[in-house]
């Protein structure tokens, strides 16, 4: 099952796609990690699914990662004692901390804990950016607002603050509950919703304990602010383009896009474009020439992967949406000028020996002409700084790790493999990595092949080796 395109694609299970079938269909048609969205559903419903994709890869012989996306703190508004109102522009609304029903004039904001950071002048956005409120003034009890965007709003309405941190916690009662869940069953990524500053991770990292890795998705303009830390001390990031849509002037979300894009590469860490990017196809047998342009403006721009969500999760085309999002991919990649734009894209190597051995990897494996260039890895990270330099040749990750091999299947460029066995010396080294490029399609006798690797073997971030080999007969 080897994948001839570079960036990867992450599809959301959900009702249209929780049986075998389905599945197996999805990861024929190009999915490289399975989302399951922990804001939807049942724990059993997630374990079901885990256990198909599992049953799948073993049946595959190729690793295939999970990632838990948990739901986060999402604010909403009470109930209304008719259960929707219409609110026009000019109009006074207050929300405030009494519990009972709304009515057209207040709703309850059952959140206390935002009633001392909001203050006159700010804006609150209702029911996904639909309605637009300014903040006249707040007393700690009640916030008083003009309507500036008027519309319906019903019961149970999410809330958007995005002139403020908000001090509220990234993990809720029910975020622990699954983060618990989700790695006890053994899922190799987990993401976090609505982070707005890198302090946000640490409870998180404190509990995963290694166990998965560690995804932060923005999508709060807070966050922006202090992009650089937070990409720094996350492990993958995440472009959540709908709600950082709602929050920030839809004309503003490209410019972001390309401004994390390019963080993610600087800081060798791999990254997501999501939300949005095959719309139509929840109801349509076809993208719009827009959506295709969108998916491929993020393979040009060098994402990691892209992601679709409610495509896949539960729209009717989701096996279709796979194919079309993997034939634009790969036709980007087919495209001279998208290694022309690759290449103008490329970040300096960093003063330390994996950057050095990594960079030199790219080079070498150019000069001689190899069909791929070899990583052997315990934990991944040798494979990511090579995926950092943007090699055209493939990036063929070995490891003895599935763990690591999992973690590896969306980062650009890596064709990640488990062998059953760690190496002991250089010999066993290219014994592995000569054999596998045979197997796996990359190489054929005669071929020369470039590796990295760290030296002594299995101590992660060690990157100290470069091997030129000759495939033998």
């Amino acid at each position: 099952m080897r994948r001839f395109r570079k960036a990867k694609i992450v599809a959301t299970l959900g009702p249209a796609s929780s049986n075998r079938d389905t599945i197996l269909a999805l990861f024929e048609a190009g999915v490289d990690m399975f989302r399951f969205n922990f804001s939807h559903g049942t724990q059993d419903d997630h374990r079901a699914r885990y256990d198909i994709v599992r049953d799948i890869e073993r049946a595959v012989g190729r690793p295939i990662a999970i990632l838990a996306d948990l739901q986060g703190p999402k604010l909403r508004v009470g109930k209304f004692a008719n259960s929707k109102i219409m609110l026009e522009p000019g109009q006074k609304f207050t929300l405030d901390r009494d519990t009972s029903d709304g009515d057209q004039r207040r709703v309850c904001l059952p959140h206390p804990e935002l009633f001392d950071v909001i203050t006159a002048g700010q804006n609150l956005l209702l029911d996904d950016g639909k309605l637009r409120l300014k903040v006249l003034d707040s007393d700690g009890y009640s916030i008083r607002t003009e309507v500036l965007t008027g519309g319906a709003l019903s019961d149970r309405k999410g809330v958007n603050v995005p002139d403020v941190i908000l001090p509220i916690p990234v993990l809720t009662e029910k975020d622990h509950r699954d983060l618990e869940f989700a790695l006890s069953l053994g899922v190799d990524w987990v993401a976090l919703s609505f982070v707005q500053q890198p302090e946000d991770l640490v409870e998180a990292r404190n509990i995963i304990a290694g166990r998965a890795g560690l995804m932060t998705k923005l999508e709060k303009p807070a966050a922006l602010d202090r992009l650089d830390e937070i990409v720094q001390a996350s492990d993958s990031v995440m472009v959540a383009r709908g709600d950082l849509g709602v929050e920030l002037p839809p004309e503003r979300v490209p410019g972001i896009q390309k401004r994390i894009l390019r963080a993610c590469r600087h800081y060798g860490k791999p990254s997501i474009i999501a939300t949005q990017m095959l719309e139509s196809m929840i109801l349509s047998p076809t993208p719009t020439r827009a959506e295709a342009s969108d998916v491929a403006s993020a393979i040009y721009e060098g994402a990691d992967a892209v992601m679709l969500s409610a495509e896949s999760a539960s729209g009717s085309y989701p096996v279709q949406a796979v194919e079309i999002m993997n034939r634009i991919i790969c036709e980007v990649e087919r495209d001279p000028t998208y290694t022309a734009m690759i290449e103008a894209q490329a970040e300096p190597a960093q003063a330390n020996r994996s950057d050095a051995i990594c960079s030199a990897l790219k080079t070498v494996t150019q000069t001689i002409g190899a069909p791929a260039c070899v990583t052997y890895t315990a934990s991944g990270h040798t494979s990511r700084r090579a995926a950092r330099m943007r090699p055209m040749s493939p990036i063929l990750s070995i490891t003895p790790n599935i763990a690591t091999a999992r973690r590896m299947a969306i980062t650009w460029g890596v064709h990640s493999v488990l062998i059953d066995h760690d190496v002991a010396d250089i010999d066993e080294m290219v014994a592995a990595a000569c054999d596998t490029a045979k197997r796996e399609g990359f190489a054929e006798a005669g071929n020369q092949l470039a590796i990295a690797a760290g030296m002594p073997f299995g101590h992660p971030g060690s990157t100290n080796l470069l091997h030129i080999v000759t495939v033998p007969e």
